[in-house]
């Protein structure tokens, strides 16, 4: 397997000699063992785990003909700086010459986490195809509900008749409304460019202490050296604006009292391993607010649309803002607590490079 193709698995891989000596190591294994690649390629694999003498065992093993069945094992990744990092390691033959082992090591953690990405993508996709559908099955019928509404009401005479059919059009146009909002990501095309994160960040502070002038404080602690990503603008601050509303509106008891914040934070992470590539270099953009947290009963599902945590809430705020994260190569998801939620939004800024490649 070609080195830039190693780099496209979100696992570490280590292609191993005879000697026991790390030959070719992939992105992923930099997260995975906290090392470079520069440092891993030229280092004895023995020395990267704990169970030293397991891997010597493994090497010595190996028949002449390099050929033997895979073998699973449960080992700890040295780490200098802080604890072993507890892992799955399948070892199976390299059948490349000059090459006698490849090790793929599994941190479960980060496995479980991909995996509950991809469940839950596959789940945003049916229900945005189903909400969809669903909103192109309601508009017609509702627009003749609107139409007809309007004709009875120019035959009504009294205001206080008249009343009801105000009612039926302004709930009808409320629906429309809504129907408009779940059918939005499938309306035009969507127009990449290069974005300062910073930008985006500035027009939703101001947007949210326009519509909460008294109360609330945004504060910002940026990293000025973030780079532009390639993204969808309008796409991100309609993401940012749904979270960063949705942490305002649950704040409203603290608005009242005059001590709720908002905190926008951005940072750049390293070697982010996402659901179906490895990543370098991301965005990393905070939404932290200091209210109520996300209660137990919707903890699970608040990415799902029509769930919302208040009364009167449509529930599409946050469905539609992953939606727009994937478009974008992303992903967003959230901590909370009584006290204290905080969204985080990850963006490639640079992929491994054969992701490009065709």
């Amino acid at each position: 397997m070609m080195e830039t193709e190693l780099d496209l698995l979100s696992i570490a891989v280590l292609l191993v000699d005879r000697a026991g000596i790390v030959r070719r190591a992939n992105a992923a294994a930099e997260t995975t063992f906290d090392l470079s690649r520069r440092l891993l390629e030229g280092h004895a694999v023995r020395s990267l785990f704990v169970q030293s003498v397991q891997i010597d065992e493994l090497l010595a093993s190996i028949p002449a003909d390099g050929e033997f069945p895979q073998r699973r094992l449960l080992m700890a990744v040295r780490r200098s700086l802080r604890d072993p990092l507890p892992v799955v390691v399948v070892a199976g033959p390299a059948a490349v010459e000059g090459l006698s082992l490849v090790l793929e090591v599994f941190d479960p953690g980060v496995v479980g986490r991909v995996a509950r990405e991809d469940r839950r993508a596959d789940i945003s996709e049916t229900n945005r195809r189903l909400l969809r559908n669903l909103a192109h099955e309601i508009r017609n019928p509702l627009g003749g509900i609107r139409g007809a509404a309007q004709l009875l009401e120019s035959e009504l005479s009294g205001s206080d008749q008249r009343e009801y059919t105000r009612v039926i059009i302004s709930e009808a146009d409320r629906l429309q409304a809504l129907l408009d909002r779940v059918l939005a990501p499938s309306r035009g095309p969507r127009v990449v460019e290069a974005i300062n994160i910073h930008e985006v960040c500035e027009r939703v502070r101001s947007v949210i202490l326009a519509e909460h002038p008294m109360g609330l404080s945004v504060v910002r602690d940026y990293d000025a050296s973030i780079p532009e990503i390639q993204a969808d603008r309008e796409q991100l601050i309609q993401v940012l604006l749904n979270v960063v509303r949705n942490a305002a509106q649950a704040l409203a008891a603290r608005i009242v009292r005059g001590d709720a914040q908002i905190e926008l934070r951005t940072r750049i992470a390293r070697q982010v391993t996402f659901a179906r590539f490895h990543c370098p270099l991301a965005l990393d953009l905070r939404v932290i607010d200091n209210g109520p947290g996300v209660s137990e009963e919707i903890r699970e599902r608040v990415f799902d649309p029509l769930v919302s945590g208040r009364e009167g809430g449509s529930g599409l705020g946050l469905a539609l803002a992953q939606g727009y994260i994937e478009d974008n190569g992303g992903m967003i998801d959230f901590e909370t607590e009584p006290g204290r939620t905080e969204f985080r939004i990850l963006l490639p800024i640079d992929r491994a490079p054969s992701e490009t490649m065709g």
